[in-house]
C-alpha cells in the first residue's frame, strides 16, 4: 500500500528534477561549450589527484602507487624539521606579499587614471602598450633581464658607470631578486589587469557622475566616492583569488632567475619542489611539500572569502 503523504512530497522533487532536464535539453549548445573546459579539468585537475596518496607512501617506481609501503605523515613532518623549512616558507611568503602589495594596487590607479582620460586617440595608444608586455613569454622576459641587466654589456649598468658608479650585478645579487621579480612582474602583467577594471568602470552609472559635478564635486572626489565604489566588489573577488594562491607564486621565472649566488633568497616552494621532484628524484617527499602548499592556499582562500563577506557582503560563494 503507497503512503499518500510520501507520493506528494516526491511530486515536488521530481517537478524540480524534470524542469531542470527541460531547461537543459532546450540550452543544450551553451553546455555543450562548457564541456571542453569541464574535461581539461577532469583530465589535468582531478585525475592527477589520484596521485595525492604519493605524499603518504614511500613511493617507489618499480613497486608503483598501490604497491608502495604506506608512512602517513614521515615526509610532512621530515619536511617540517628540516633546516631550510622557515628559509623556504619566508621566501615563499615574502615573495607573494610583496608582489600583491606592490603589484594589486597598479591596475587599478592605471585603469581610473585611463578612464579620467579625454583624448581616446591617446588612451588606446597607452592601452596598448602596456598591454604589450602581457604576451612576452617569462623566457624572454627574464632573458630581456639578462642583457638590460648584465654587468659588461647592459644599458642599466653603463647609465651607471656614466654616472661614476660601479657596475652591479643583478642577476647575482640575492638582495636584487625580490625587487627584480616584482618589478618585472608589474610591467608583465599590469596591462593585462587593467582591462578588467576597466570593464568594471564601464558599467558605472554615468547619471552618478553627472549629479556629482552638479553638486561641485571635483575629479579626485568622484573618483573617491563614485568610482571606486563602483569597481569594490570587483577588486574584492581579485584580492580574494590572489591571496588564495599567495603561496603559489610563479614558478617558471622564480626557478630561470635562480642561480646559485641568489640561491638563499629564490629557494621558493616551487622551485623547492622541483629540485627535490624532477631532479633528485624524491617522489613523495615533494608530493609532500606540494600539497602542504595546496592546503595551505585552500585554508586561505577560505579564510578570505568569509572575512570578505561580512566586511563587504561581496564574496565567491
Amino acid at each position: 500500500m503507497v503512503n499518500s503523504s510520501d507520493s506528494g512530497a516526491d511530486q515536488p522533487m521530481v517537478k524540480v528534477k524534470h524542469k531542470t532536464w527541460t531547461q537543459i535539453k532546450r540550452n543544450y549548445q551553451l553546455y555543450l561549450f562548457l564541456l571542453p573546459i569541464i574535461l581539461v579539468y577532469l583530465v589535468f585537475k582531478y585525475y592527477p589527484m589520484y596521485g595525492v596518496q604519493v605524499a603518504f607512501k614511500d613511493f617507489s617506481p618499480s613497486q608503483g602507487v598501490w604497491g608502495s609501503e604506506w608512512v602517513g605523515f614521515k615526509h610532512f613532518i621530515d619536511f617540517f624539521d628540516s633546516y631550510n623549512f622557515w628559509t623556504i616558507i619566508t621566501n615563499t611568503l615574502s615573495l607573494s606579499f610583496l608582489s600583491l602589495l606592490f603589484g594589486f594596487p597598479a591596475p587599478i590607479i592605471i585603469a581610473i587614471m585611463l578612464n579620467q582620460m579625454l583624448g581616446k586617440r591617446y588612451k588606446k595608444f597607452i592601452q596598448t602598450v602596456i598591454y604589450a608586455p602581457h604576451f612576452i613569454s617569462t623566457v624572454v622576459l627574464v632573458g630581456m633581464l639578462s642583457v638590460f641587466l648584465s654587468p659588461n654589456s647592459g644599458i642599466v649598468n653603463h647609465i651607471i658607470a656614466l654616472f661614476g658608479g660601479d657596475p652591479i650585478l643583478f642577476m647575482a645579487d640575492e638582495g636584487w631578486f625580490r625587487p627584480l621579480y616584482i618589478l618585472s612582474g608589474i610591467w608583465q602583467e599590469t596591462g593585462f589587469s587593467t582591462i578588467i577594471y576597466l570593464a568594471a568602470l564601464a558599467g558605472v552609472n554615468p547619471e552618478l557622475h553627472e549629479a556629482a559635478i552638479m553638486d561641485g564635486a571635483s575629479k579626485w572626489k568622484r573618483v573617491w566616492y563614485v568610482d571606486i565604489p563602483g569597481i569594490l566588489p570587483t577588486i574584492v573577488i581579485l584580492l580574494i583569488l590572489a591571496l588564495g594562491n599567495i603561496m603559489s607564486i610563479g614558478f617558471e621565472k622564480a626557478f630561470l632567475m635562480q642561480n646559485d649566488l641568489n640561491y638563499a633568497a629564490s629557494n621558493i616552494i616551487p622551485t623547492y619542489v622541483y629540485e627535490l621532484g624532477i631532479q633528485k628524484a624524491q617522489y613523495s617527499f615533494s608530493t609532500a611539500v606540494g600539497l602542504f602548499n595546496s592546503v595551505i592556499n585552500i585554508i586561505l582562500i577560505v579564510t578570505v572569502n568569509r572575512i570578505a563577506r561580512k566586511l563587504t557582503e561581496t564574496s565567491l560563494w
